[in-house]
């Protein structure tokens, strides 16, 4: 199981994966399991969101491997993770909320499907099970497979559920990706000495299945 390097340097990043694509095959790995993202829709071979630029570099390194033999490889696209809803929301804390949050969109149109992380390690899991015990009839061989959740909603949408579990009537202000890299948590996006928070509000645009647990549960869930 490759698990993707956590960076934001996309050629040092994608780099990093390819060492250890090449070690496993070198040490007779006969499958690769990779943990992409669930950043280019349902499963494109394109995204315009920055972050998602190097899992499609390793998506497309596994498969150009496959004439050389005889690895094999599995992608699974995971998320977007209920967790990570900070990361949208201008980092907002259930703890201590805002009435107001400020993001490069509307709000309005095709949005996230959040799913928990640990259903989506269960998932995961259990593919690894099932390809083990699959006897070379494993469905997802040499091909990606999007793990996600079972509703899409809106930013607004979710800002709104915010709102419920924290008792306050929220609303989302919308500014350009210009002035959003210049809000004071851009400091959490520097690396190393650049702003990449401009670059992140890429992820915006990108935006548009145990029984799943549905988001607002995972975030009443993080009050306790």
């Amino acid at each position: 199981m490759l698990i993707s390097y956590a960076s934001v340097e996309v050629e040092y990043w994608f780099e990093v994966h390819k060492t250890a694509i090449n070690a496993a095959r070198s040490s007779s790995v006969s499958h690769i399991f990779y943990s992409s993202l669930a950043f280019a829709g349902n499963l494109s071979p394109t995204s315009v969101a920055s972050v998602m630029g190097t899992h499609l570099l390793t998506e497309q390194y596994l498969s150009s491997l496959l004439a050389q033999g005889p690895a094999t490889y599995t992608a699974i696209r995971e998320g977007l993770y209920s967790e990570s809803f900070p990361v949208y929301t201008e980092w907002f804390d259930i703890h201590n909320p805002v009435e107001e949050i400020t993001t490069p969109h509307s709000g309005d149109g095709p949005g996230i499907a959040w799913a928990k992380t640990d259903e989506l390690g269960e998932a995961t899991a259990k593919m690894i099970v099932s390809y083990v015990q699959s006897s070379g009839d494993f469905p997802w061989l040499n091909k990606a497979v999007l793990l996600s959740g079972p509703q899409v909603l809106s930013l607004k949408e979710t800002v709104d559920i915010l709102g419920r579990v924290t008792g306050k009537d929220m609303r989302i202000k919308e500014i350009s990706a210009v002035e959003y890299a210049e809000l004071p948590f851009k400091d959490k996006y520097w690396y190393p000495g650049v702003n990449l928070l401009k670059d992140y509000t890429s992820c915006w645009e990108a935006f548009r299945r145990r029984k799943p647990e549905d988001f607002e549960t995972t975030v009443r869930g993080l009050l306790h």
